[in-house]
């Protein structure tokens, strides 16, 4: 059994952790600086975290390609399998006309194009992050963003941005139950201290999203539609994170957003006009019947159905019955974690869960089938939206499987673990850096989830030899890990594909967002910091 060594090099931590960011470091260069498309950053990058997985940290070849190609087959399944039916349902609805008139529609409710972010982006791509997650909203959203005239680029950036709020509790609070199962701590517990830090943030990122889109003229336009859905789903992700527990937390916020928005929207209109750069030509709203209305929608209350039919506790128990467990050949219990990332010395499990059934994205599919029979969409035609979605996701494909891959082998062979234990060790600073920890994390897997279960021991360990409360810090590593979600080339390479984006625009998104980023990340360390030591 090869055991992992975090200090590699001549046992200087500094050095050790400078070589094993090199990977990181790749991909930033490339995206940000000379930017290249994201698969071609991915590949670059694993080609480099490949060799410092063999030369600097002595993992075995077979050890090492193993790891790459589990990382693989996850990014592959169950995360592209949610991108790629949620893409499907959306081209159906494209394909039937029946967009058009959900454009008409929401279009009808407001032509605004700060509100129809606010609705879709914020409180509609919360509620489908809260029952799917996974990059399911951005998928979604982004491509209801572009469908309604949003230019690729900012229909992309915004729903980016807006899919930070919700993600600690996503697809029915994921992150949270498994960060209580790394760490042995109450999933209740862990609830309470994630809303207490997210919360604040929650309550203004509806209001940041429109400072981004256009500045504070746009945003004194519809400041009280700004402030009503940041106060409410902040004050009632507060609520249920800490009196109810992280399952419903997503569905009842964004449900009250969405419900309190459409209110005022009724009664309230904005007094300004506001024109995004990069918009399509405004279009003449087209008035639809009642029941041509509810038909087009069906396909998005259909996806709605589904996903928390698949997410209710006693379907899910049958559904994964199905599931097919694989002990990963090559990598299984192959790798000796050690002390502190470890509590002690224990084998790196590396299980693979096939579960074609239960899968967040197998729901979607069924939400397809079920609209396509009902629109009358013929098997032929199905088959050619099917293929026309396959060469659609293509190269976003490349680029999850890619990234998944580097993020595994950076997991295996222990430089995500080195990377760790050299933020831990800025002492006294580190609660503002257990939350970039946790941003770290999600910057290179592209899931919430999983950078609690890779760093969520680590933060734990280091709290109680600091003397911090292991419950918050733990919540910090959920928390900051949010604010990462929106720079992962997986989120990138995702809504590129929702959004039809030009290969060379995803370079400039990736710039797009990573200030806003590192910014939202560093409030969330220094909320944890004024937690930790204000008390």
């Amino acid at each position: 059994m090869w055991q992992q060594n975090y200090v590699p090099l001549s046992d200087s931590l500094a050095l050790s952790a400078t070589v094993a960011a090199l990977p990181i470091f790749t991909l930033l260069f490339l995206l940000g600086v000379l930017r290249k498309p994201a698969w071609f950053a991915a590949i670059c990058g694993l080609a480099t975290a490949t060799a410092v997985a063999l030369f600097a940290y002595g993992m075995p070849l077979n050890t090492a390609v193993s790891s790459i190609a589990y990382g693989a087959a996850f990014g592959l399944w169950p995360i592209g399998w949610i991108v790629f039916s949620a893409i499907l349902l959306y081209r159906l609805t494209v394909e039937t006309g029946k967009f058009e008139i959900v454009k008409d529609s929401i279009g009808s409710l407001t032509p605004d194009r700060r509100l129809q972010a606010l609705l879709i982006a914020f409180a509609f791509g919360a509620f489908i992050e809260g029952a799917a997650g996974f990059g399911s909203p951005v998928a979604v959203a982004a491509a209801m963003l572009t469908g309604l005239g949003f230019s690729p680029f900012y229909a992309a950036g915004i729903c980016l941005l807006a899919n930070t709020a919700p993600v600690a509790f996503g697809s029915i609070g994921i992150p949270v139950t498994t960060l209580a199962g790394i760490t042995g701590l109450s999933a209740n517990a862990l609830s309470g201290a994630v809303g207490r830090i997210c919360a604040p943030l929650s309550v203004c990122v509806p209001s940041y999203l429109i400072l981004v889109m256009g500045g504070f003229k746009a945003w004194r336009g519809v400041a009280p539609a700004a402030i009503l859905c940041g106060v409410v789903f902040g004050g009632v992700q507060f609520l249920v994170s800490n009196y109810h527990g992280p399952l419903l937390v997503d569905i009842l916020s964004s449900l009250s957003a969405i419900g309190c928005m459409v209110v005022l929207i009724k009664v309230w209109k904005p007094k300004d006009v506001f024109v995004l750069e990069g918009d399509h030509k405004a279009q003449v709203v087209k008035h639809h019947p009642t029941g041509e209305i509810l038909m087009a929608w069906m396909p998005y209350f259909l996806l709605v159905v589904f996903v928390l039919l698949w997410g209710q506790e006693g379907i899910k128990a049958e559904l994964n019955k199905f599931t097919i467990n694989v002990a990963w050949p090559g990598l299984h219990n192959l790798i000796q974690r050690m002390p502190p990332v470890a509590a002690k010395a224990s084998p790196y499990a590396a299980m693979y869960a096939f579960n074609w059934l239960s899968a967040a994205g197998t729901s979607c599919l069924f939400a397809s089938l079920v609209a396509a029979l009902l629109l009358g969409v013929s098997p032929g035609k199905f088959a050619r939206i099917f293929g026309d979605t396959c060469k659609q996701l293509a190269f976003p494909m490349l680029t999850i499987a890619t990234v998944l891959g580097l993020a595994f082998l950076m997991n295996y062979s222990g430089a995500t673990a080195t990377l760790g234990l050299a933020f831990a060790a800025t002492g006294v600073l580190f609660p503002f850096f257990s939350a970039l920890l946790g941003w770290l994390g999600v910057f290179l897997t592209g899931s919430d989830t999983s950078a609690n279960a890779l760093f969520g021991n680590l933060q734990v360990v280091t709290a109680t030899k600091l003397g911090l409360d292991p419950v918050l810090m733990a919540a910090a590593n959920s928390s900051g890990g949010v604010m990462g979600k929106m720079i992962s080339l997986q989120s990138i390479a995702v809504a590129a594909a929702a959004t039809g984006m030009a290969e060379s625009d995803q370079s400039k998104l990736f710039r797009f967002t990573l200030r806003h980023s590192i910014f939202l990340a560093c409030m969330i360390g220094l909320i944890t910091a004024l937690y930790a030591y204000l008390k």
